[in-house]
């Protein structure tokens, strides 16, 4: 842990257009998703709608689709997109020498 700023791994360890998953003790789970052009996002794993696993779905350009019912999901603000309403807690990400860096009390605000 570096202050406030949660070490989580290399960059290269979370897959082009995948997920990693960090687990929270008593609390949801943080997926940490990297879209194909690089960019790193932190939400809770957690779909707005039916709670699906959001770690588990289908990463395109900078949403992912809910693996239970196809909702898209924004990776920037956690809004679902399109017709759908609801929204899942973001977590501020940054990217130190290759390492991934999540905000400690926005990861657990975000789990509660």
């Amino acid at each position: 842990m570096i202050g406030e700023w949660l070490d989580i791994g290399w960059l290269d360890e979370i897959p082009l257009r995948g997920s990693r998953v960090i687990e929270v003790a008593d609390g949801d789970d943080i997926a940490v998703f990297r879209t194909g052009d690089g960019k790193v996002f932190a939400l809770r794993d957690r779909c707005p709608h039916k709670h699906g696993r959001l770690s588990q779905g289908i990463v395109h350009g900078g949403a992912v689709a809910c693996p239970l019912h196809n909702w898209r999901i924004s990776l920037s603000s956690g809004e679902a997109l399109g017709e759908d309403q609801g929204c899942t807690p973001t977590v501020p990400v940054r990217i130190d020498a290759g390492r991934v860096l999540i905000q400690r009390a926005a990861m657990l605000a975000a789990a509660a």
